[in-house]
């Protein structure tokens, strides 16, 4: 009996919270909201609720809006908005 093809591997996709983009889960970054407040979740794994944005600023400002909050069902406190401006401004545009 010939054996079977491998199966491709599944790609999860995530939708960004800025621009809508449906993309690879790899090519976005995590944000999490956790026990500690809501933070950059670099490994992609950290527990709690979570939302993605592009690398990109023009995301993260939209994100920064209010969809960020609706996405982790929470409000951001004044020390988590400008943590995540802060990380936002490293990016490209």
């Amino acid at each position: 009996m010939p054996k079977k093809g491998l199966k491709p591997k599944h790609i999860p996709y995530r939708t960004c919270v800025g621009c809508r983009e449906v993309q690879p889960k790899r090519n976005l970054i995590r944000i999490v909201r956790g026990t500690n407040g809501v933070e950059i979740d670099s490994t992609g794994k950290m527990p709690g609720r979570g939302a993605y944005l592009h690398d990109q600023k023009s995301c993260w400002e939209l994100g920064l809006k209010g969809n960020l909050a609706r996405a982790l069902k929470t409000e951001l406190t004044a020390e988590e908005h400008e943590r995540l401006i802060e990380f936002a401004r490293n990016l490209p545009e």
